[in-house]
């Protein structure tokens, strides 16, 4: 006996094996399309520069130098990396902070000062590169004054930014006798003029400025009253280390190599340092190479760039002091790393203390 089945039980088995074959040819076409995504996936990551930003906390100048010249003489397109340099202005040291916390850049240059009271208030900021051992900052008095050091400064106006750490240290630490503090705003014009004026400044820049003009600058360093912390550090935070370690290492050894150009051969880059920013001669950035050949080659064994567990201790212990932070609201291990310099750079003294650090396991 033969059973007969009804006619849309045949048209159903039709659409089920149409149905099966257009499944099937979906799969195949998936996979093939999957395939080429990933693989176009891979040669864009392999072949196309990553963009990166980073941040300069004033208008370009000699103290950013070596970031500068890593763009100048290729050394980030070497590491595969399309690296935006943005200058600074004169907000710029308390902006860059907001910038880096907030995500919009991935790296920017500020001083370990700034970076630890960053870190107070809950951003997770990380040194990577402390290509200024020494700080150039420095209180320009007049020749004439007779002021020797810091500890004789006495009978003359100081412009300076007085809620600095740096000025917060100098108050608690020296007589000040009948000097009177008020606003810094840039310039020489005011010292030119004033024969019992002082000013801060940084030691590369204002004291030529003021000799060139036919002034008579002395430059008494902050660091020889024990305020010495890292300067134009290149800076990160937490997640970006997390996140991006291999990229960490790249921005850090092309930054490196472009502080050793520029301390050695810094024409071309000062070219395009006085191209960016009017105000910077030829003649002066020479001058500021010169001294930071001293200020980035201290004599402790360290190379560029290099930071060590107990400079950071001590700076810590000194804003605490000075009551820009709560005792033990940041721990000197997690503001630095040195795990990304190149062996040169870290030297002997970093690495060890590195391997106490809590940043980075």
């Amino acid at each position: 006996m033969v059973v007969g089945f009804p006619a849309e039980w045949g048209e159903w088995a039709v659409r089920c094996k149409t149905a099966v074959r257009y499944f099937v040819f979906c799969l195949l076409l998936c996979g093939f399309t999957v395939g080429c995504s990933s693989n176009a996936d891979v040669a864009k990551n392999t072949d196309s520069p990553i963009p990166v930003k980073l941040a300069l906390n004033w208008y370009p100048e000699a103290e950013h130098g070596g970031y500068i010249a890593a763009n100048v003489h290729g050394y980030f397109n070497e590491e595969k990396l399309n690296v935006d340099v943005i200058p600074g202005d004169t907000g710029a040291p308390q902006t860059v902070i907001a910038e880096l916390g907030a995500g919009r850049v991935m790296f920017a240059i500020s001083d370990a000062d700034n970076l630890i009271k960053a870190r107070s208030k809950g951003m997770p900021l990380v040194a990577v590169l402390a290509p200024l051992q020494m700080t150039p900052r420095c209180i320009m008095v007049h020749e004439a004054s007779g002021i020797l050091k810091l500890e004789d400064l006495a009978d003359v106006e100081l412009a300076i930014s007085e809620a600095r750490p740096f000025a917060l240290w100098m108050k608690k630490k020296l007589p000040l006798t009948n000097v009177t503090m008020v606003p810094y705003s840039g310039g020489v014009g005011e010292f030119l003029a004033r024969p019992k004026f002082a000013q801060q400044a940084f030691v590369f820049s204002e004291p030529f400025v003021a000799r060139e003009q036919g002034g008579d600058p002395r430059a008494l360093m902050v660091s020889d009253i024990g305020f010495n912390p890292y300067a134009c550090l290149l800076v990160t935070t937490e997640s970006v280390i997390a996140e991006n370690e291999s990229l960490v290492r790249s921005v850090v050894r092309a930054c490196s190599r472009g502080w050793e150009k520029y301390l050695k051969d810094p024409a071309e880059t000062n070219a395009v340092i006085s191209r960016d920013n009017s105000a910077m001669s030829a003649a002066v950035l020479q001058y500021g190479v010169e001294q930071l050949e001293d200020l980035c080659r201290p004599e402790d064994g360290l190379s560029v760039g290099g930071m060590t567990l107990e400079r950071w201790q001590v700076l810590v212990q000194q804003i605490e002091e000075i009551g820009e932070i709560s005792a033990g609201s940041v721990q000197a291990s997690d503001c630095f790393t040195t795990r990304f310099l190149p062996e040169s750079s870290a030297g002997g003294a970093a690495s060890t203390e590195e391997s106490k650090a809590g940043v980075l396991p």
